[in-house]
């Protein structure tokens, strides 16, 4: 059964794509949800013809996400916290610390689209972090957690 996106789902696909999946995974979950709606000969001619409409302005968003990837790779990131004895941290670090930290460099990205390599973290020292600036553009950030 073949569904269009009308929302992000995770490990499925983003907004717009045209995704095929089990009938029961469709019916009963994603277009009761509000996460996707069921493809007909005339809405897909429409989504084709949306698609190529949005092609230009794809092209120019990903061109933007890499010169941003290549600014944040080059500045240096660091998350301060507590720390107790022997260089252990008071909880832990996750994502939405490594987004404050991505937002005081100065660049602007959601939590969501982080996914930290070593989770969690609850030692002082250097860490990696895959972020996804644009649908085709994913870097490796590296940024280091300190105590204050």
């Amino acid at each position: 059964m073949e569904v269009i996106l009308k929302k992000d789902v995770e490990h499925l696909g983003r907004k717009d794509d045209l995704v095929s999946v089990k009938p029961g995974y469709g019916r009963n979950y994603l277009v009761p949800q509000g996460f996707a709606v069921l493809v007909t000969p005339s809405l897909k001619k429409m989504h084709n013809e949306t698609l190529k409409q949005r092609a230009h302005k794809n092209a120019k968003l990903k061109e933007e996400a890499e010169s941003l990837v290549s600014k944040l790779q080059k500045s240096k990131l660091t998350i301060g916290t507590k720390v107790g004895e022997k260089g252990k941290i008071f909880g832990s670090i996750g994502t939405i610390q490594v987004a404050e930290a991505i937002e005081k460099a100065g660049f602007s990205i959601d939590r969501r689209d982080i996914k930290i390599k070593d989770e969690p973290i609850k030692q002082i020292g250097v860490y990696k972090a895959d972020v996804r600036f644009h649908k085709e553009v994913t870097a490796t950030v590296e940024f280091e957690v300190v105590g204050e």
